[in-house]
């Protein structure tokens, strides 16, 4: 009787073990997304964590009679990659990104992670340059 114990409760460890991977570490999908960095800022009440909004070109109908922008919410964990960001607000980037099936409260608000820069620019017809006074 004890083996048969031990054994169910280890293969409910288990099982418990897979769900928690599946659900928070496993990378379900990844891409790239570019747009208009919208902002970008660093909020949370125990974990602050980098937030950020992205305004990709177009439009969509969300419902009969209505326009929307396509705007990808996403949040970074790498600190360095957050200043690069918060640096150049307004600037049209090309993101990689990491997609888990739930959040992380140590992640970040989002389930998409962005996690590399493959290219930053100026937007058409503006100065590469920033001049700060």
């Amino acid at each position: 009787m004890r083996k048969f114990t031990l054994i169910i409760i280890g293969v409910i460890v288990i099982a418990f073990s897979l769900f928690v991977f599946f659900r928070y570490y496993y990378v379900f999908g990844e891409g790239v997304k570019s747009g208009e960095l919208n902002y970008l800022v660093k909020k949370g009440n125990v974990f602050k964590t980098f937030e950020g909004k992205l305004i990709q070109s177009g439009l969509r109908t969300g419902t009969t009679g209505s326009v929307q922008s396509y705007e990808f919410e996403f949040s970074v964990e790498d600190k360095k990659i957050a200043e690069t960001l918060m640096r150049n607000s307004g600037k049209v980037f090309d993101l990689h990104y990491k997609e888990y099936h739930a959040t992380l409260p140590w992640r970040g608000f989002s389930k998409f992670i962005v996690d590399s820069i493959y290219s930053m620019k100026a937007r058409p017809g503006e100065s590469p340059f920033r001049v700060n006074p």
